[in-house]
C-alpha cells in the first residue's frame, strides 16, 4: 500500500510560500493594473484606465532614482503582468523550482529597492500595491519577511527535488 508523503517542516514551509507569496504576488500584479490612483484628477476617469495606471505606476518607478525613464517606463509596463504570471505559477506548483528562485530574485529586488529609498530618507510611494501607500520602516519589515519565506521557500524546493519522493521510492521487502 502507497503511503501519503510524511508533512515535515521543509514541506509545511514550501505550502505556506507558496500560498502566501503566491497570493500576494498576483494580487499586487492585479492591483497595479486595476486599482485606480487616486492622487489623480478626476477620478471617476482614471477608475477603469489600466494605461493610466501603469503610467502613474511608471512614476513611481522612477521616483526611486534607480532607472532611467524609458527604463523605469519598461519595468512598469511587464512587471504587473510578470507578477501575475509568477503568482499563478506558484499556486499551481508546476515546475516549482524555476518560479520560486525567480520569485525570490523578483522579492530580493524589491527589498533592495525599498531599502536603499528608506535608508536614503526618500519621501515616495512604494508602488507595492497600485495604490499610493508611503513609504515607512514597516515597508521594509514586510519586505524583509516575505523576501525571507521566499529565500526558505526555494532553498527547501531545491533540497526536497533532491529526495526521492516515498511514492517512487522502491519498497523495503521483509525477510
Amino acid at each position: 500500500m502507497m503511503q501519503s508523503s510524511p508533512l515535515t517542516f521543509r514541506r509545511v514551509v514550501i505550502w505556506v510560500g507558496r500560498l502566501v507569496l503566491g497570493g500576494i504576488i498576483t494580487y499586487a500584479g492585479l492591483a497595479k493594473l486595476i486599482f485606480p490612483n487616486t492622487h489623480l484628477w478626476p477620478w471617476f476617469v482614471l477608475k477603469f484606465s489600466v494605461v493610466m495606471n501603469l503610467a502613474s505606476f511608471a512614476t513611481q518607478v522612477e521616483s526611486y532614482n534607480l532607472l532611467s525613464s524609458q527604463a523605469s517606463s519598461l519595468v512598469a509596463h511587464t512587471l504587473p503582468f510578470a507578477e501575475i504570471a509568477l503568482g499563478l505559477l506558484l499556486l499551481m506548483g508546476w515546475r516549482l523550482r524555476i518560479w520560486a528562485s525567480l520569485v525570490t530574485a523578483l522579492m530580493l529586488g524589491f527589498l533592495f529597492a525599498v531599502t536603499r529609498a528608506y535608508l536614503l530618507h526618500m519621501d515616495i510611494n512604494c508602488g507595492c500595491f497600485g495604490t499610493p501607500e508611503r513609504l515607512t520602516g514597516w515597508t521594509v519589515i514586510r519586505d524583509s519577511a516575505l523576501a525571507l519565506l521566499a529565500l526558505c521557500m526555494t532553498v527547501f524546493t531545491f533540497i526536497e527535488a533532491r529526495q526521492p519522493h516515498p511514492w517512487t521510492a522502491p519498497e523495503k521487502v521483509a525477510t
